[in-house]
């Protein structure tokens, strides 16, 4: 049965490659390990090895071609025992596309009768880059290995690795006694190392590029890569695979559009938390008591900073508004949402006509939206809208950080720790209780003049917070 040769994916990303350089020609015999063919990509130029003994029967893609999608038929080998001549390719010649979801190469039935082969890749050594049919001469196989040094082809140095074979133990079949593939695989049915996997790797789940082209593109995933593509970028035993839940997709989902959709710029200030520290703690120990001796409330900051936010709206009211893409809807109280962690995701439910209530009953409404947050029991109705929130990890240790606004609403605060800190006060310095806070801006309703001039408001409630208690 012929074997297939396909553009190989040499990386996660790669749709299309050129095929720069046949360095074998039509009628010429092939060993598993030798070099087909140079390719290139956008970054780096590749050797492509075949996998299958036999005689290459039919170039389908000229050298010199540019831009052949990944997985397009590029050549065909005979097999031990075929007659070249023999050999068509599937479709009276045209290149078939492979299915993207293929199985193990030579394991995989092609609609013309043939194998896919998903040739090994190789960097090409300096000089060998080659465009257009021009470039340096076909290299021959690795030698033996020499003065204590072992031959072996990149995928099976990288299998080998993953695997935690030791190549000096495993005796080469491929060209000159160079190790292959094929003999790491052995290797590892006769016991050394993990048990061989049933199947080879996807193309698209191990790419097969060497390890020092595949380092780069590990460090950064780009975004917008389908799960295969990911997947390459890891050794298989390196991770393990958790399903996405509603919450986890949605938050996934509505955070991506927020950051890609509204402009965000952001406003730091710092804020001085003494006054506030002492009316908390003057206001905790007037709370009276319910009938199984508990306070009837336990203010805590956050507290302070969803009321100060909801005032400061009511303060600057352009600024308590969202955008409605053809159009700005200003509302006539401040919805103040809070964000709740919870296992695998958060909520943020909202506290409506914050600006209105009180601080005991902002704490107590938040008590119990936190407690059912974490049961997942809130109503939709209680975590929908909002025009701004509040997301603070000072319980955390957090100083400063940037939070990403929360669609449809039009700006988030994100809250630090407090702590002490050097202050100058009359020419003077002084220690003080100092919080940062940082208010992400939608552009499209917030110009930064108006940011400002809302958490500039905030700030002035926080610094004299009796004016929360008017």
């Amino acid at each position: 049965m012929p074997i297939n040769v396909l553009m190989p994916a040499l990386s996660p990303t790669m749709e299309k490659g050129n095929l720069a350089k046949w360095l074998k020609k039509e009628g010429d015999a092939v060993k598993s390990g030798d070099v087909l063919a140079e390719i290139e990509t956008d970054k780096a130029t590749m050797e492509v090895e075949a996998i299958d003994e036999g005689v290459l029967a039919k170039i389908l893609v000229a050298e010199g071609t540019a831009d052949v999608p990944v997985n397009d038929l590029i050549a065909i080998i005979a097999a031990d025992g075929e007659d070249p001549a023999s050999v068509q390719a599937p479709g009276g010649g045209e290149a078939p596309k492979a299915d993207a979801k293929a199985e193990a190469p030579s394991e995989n039935a092609t609609p013309g009768g043939g194998t896919m082969s998903y040739a090994r890749v190789n960097e090409a050594p300096d000089g060998a880059k080659s465009a257009g049919g021009q470039g340096a001469a076909p290299r021959s196989a690795a030698p033996a290995a020499e003065a204590g040094r072992i031959f072996a082809s990149p995928l099976a140095r990288r299998i080998a690795k993953q695997e935690g074979v030791d190549l000096a133990a495993v005796t080469g079949s491929g060209p000159r006694g160079r190790v292959i593939e094929r003999d790491v695989r052995t290797a590892l049915a006769a016991g050394t190392g993990k048990a061989a996997p049933a199947t080879a790797p996807k193309p698209a789940e191990a790419p097969q590029v060497a390890p020092a082209q595949a380092a780069p593109a590990k460090a950064a995933a780009p975004a917008g890569l389908t799960t295969d593509q990911v997947r390459g970028f890891y050794a298989k035993d390196s991770f393990e695979e958790v399903p996405l839940d509603g919450m986890r997709k949605t938050i996934a989902k509505r955070l991506t559009e927020a950051m890609q959709v509204a402009p965000h710029f952001y406003l730091t200030v710092d804020c001085e938390l003494d006054a506030l520290m002492a009316l908390r703690e003057q206001l905790n120990k007037s709370a009276g008591t319910t009938k199984d001796g508990k306070p009837l409330f336990k203010l805590s900051v956050n507290d302070f900073v969803i009321k100060a936010m909801g005032l400061a709206l009511m303060r600057v009211p352009t600024a308590n508004a969202v955008w409605a893409e053809d159009r700005i809807l200003r509302f006539n109280n401040a919805e103040v949402g809070v964000a709740v962690a919870i296992d695998g995701g958060l909520f943020t439910p909202v506290i409506r006509r914050a600006d209105q209530k009180t601080l005991s009953t902002i704490s107590n409404e938040m008590k119990d939206f936190a407690a059912r947050a974490r049961a997942k029991k809130l109503k939709p109705e209680e975590y929908q809208g909002g025009v701004t929130s509040v997301s603070n990890l000072g319980m955390f240790g957090i100083k400063h950080f940037t939070a990403v606004i929360n669609p449809p609403q039009s700006s988030i605060l994100a809250v630090g720790a407090g702590e002490k800190r050097i202050v100058v006060r009359d020419g003077a310095p002084a220690v003080a209780q100092v919080m940062t806070a940082t208010l992400s801006c939608d552009h499209r309703v917030l110009d930064g003049a108006l940011g400002a001039e809302l958490i500039s408001a905030f700030k002035a409630l926080i610094e004299n917070p009796m004016g929360m208690l008017v």
